[in-house]
């Protein structure tokens, strides 16, 4: 069979996607893991992802084995290429956090065993995923719901614009000129069905919405431009105004780690609407399934 990889979220076909959040939803996973190992590079400083993807491959029965960026040394001590088919000799997948997709793609293109996104700089797609069921646990159902992300059109809006796009869900942004979605980006989930709405001010966002989404204006590599990007966010909080713009049983999502008082006011972080701490634990049932599902579009749980 085809070594099936996880690099975004539209790597899944709409049923598939659906599939990873059912198997993300069953309590009781088969170990298919059992006596097998999982190989996760982290290029990248990591809480959530780690925590989440190890206590994954234990719940199928696996055995994580962890490595930081400087243990690998990849395409300084060797090529991606090659670090990808060295762990493809000992592990039945691999998870990577990287600081460039590309390398994802290079590891995807050798790879024998599936490849799965922890995050790069274009994509999260586990955190779309964990997003995807922490609505779905909320609502129900995700057909229909309208979610408003408030910030920097990042890695984590696109996947989940993606995922939401193929869900059956809308998605409209509120970013400062020059940091929403490229047109590209735009084309992409117009391709997938679903109209990616851009607006210039939080609340016309977040009005009728089910959730409303955001996201630190400072990601991890960007440290150098904090002083121009704090001042570009500036009136692109959400605050309890612009929540109350949206529907009344409308969610606060929040991948983290979150910085109270500027992407989000800390009564809206903390208060009663928040489904941020949902949001964190699901990550771990995303993981979960999005490697069952993985492993099992390979082949490889004979």
């Amino acid at each position: 069979m085809t070594v099936r990889h996880l690099l975004e979220v539209d790597d899944l076909s709409a049923a598939e996607l659906r599939e990873v959040l059912d198997r993300a939803g069953d309590p009781a996973p088969p170990e298919i893991l059992r006596g097998r190992g999982v190989a996760l590079l982290f290029e990248k400083p990591s809480a959530r992802t780690r925590s989440a993807t190890e206590m994954a491959v234990v719940a199928l029965g696996g055995h994580p084995v962890t490595m930081k960026g400087d243990e690998v040394g990849i395409d300084t001590r060797e090529t991606a290429e090659d670090v990808a088919r060295t762990l493809g000799c000992f592990h039945a997948a691999i998870g990577a956090r990287v600081n460039d997709h590309g390398v994802l793609t290079r590891m995807a293109g050798v790879s024998p065993v599936p490849v799965i996104n922890l995050l790069s700089d274009s994509a999260h797609p586990c955190q779309a995923i964990a997003d995807l069921l922490t609505l779905r646990d909320r609502f129900g159902a995700l057909d229909g719901l309208r979610i408003a992300y408030v910030g920097d059109f990042n890695n984590v809006a696109r996947s989940l614009s993606i995922a939401a796009a193929m869900s059956g869900m809308s998605v409209v942004v509120a970013s400062p000129p020059g940091f929403g979605p490229s047109t590209h980006d735009v084309d992409h989930v117009a391709a997938l069905g679903a109209e990616l709405e851009v607006v210039d001010r939080p609340e016309v966002a977040a009005t009728g919405a089910d959730a409303v989404y955001t996201d630190v204006w400072v990601s991890m590599g960007q440290e150098k431009e904090a002083h121009e990007r704090r001042r570009a966010f500036e009136g692109f909080s959400v605050t309890s105004d612009v929540l109350s713009a949206a529907n009344e049983r409308a969610v606060l999502l929040h991948c983290l780690p979150a910085h109270r008082g500027q992407e989000v006011a800390a009564d809206v972080f903390d208060g009663p609407r928040s489904a941020v701490w949902d949001q964190a634990a699901n990550r771990l049932p995303a993981a979960r399934g999005a490697l069952w599902w993985a492993l099992d579009a390979s082949g490889a749980t004979a």
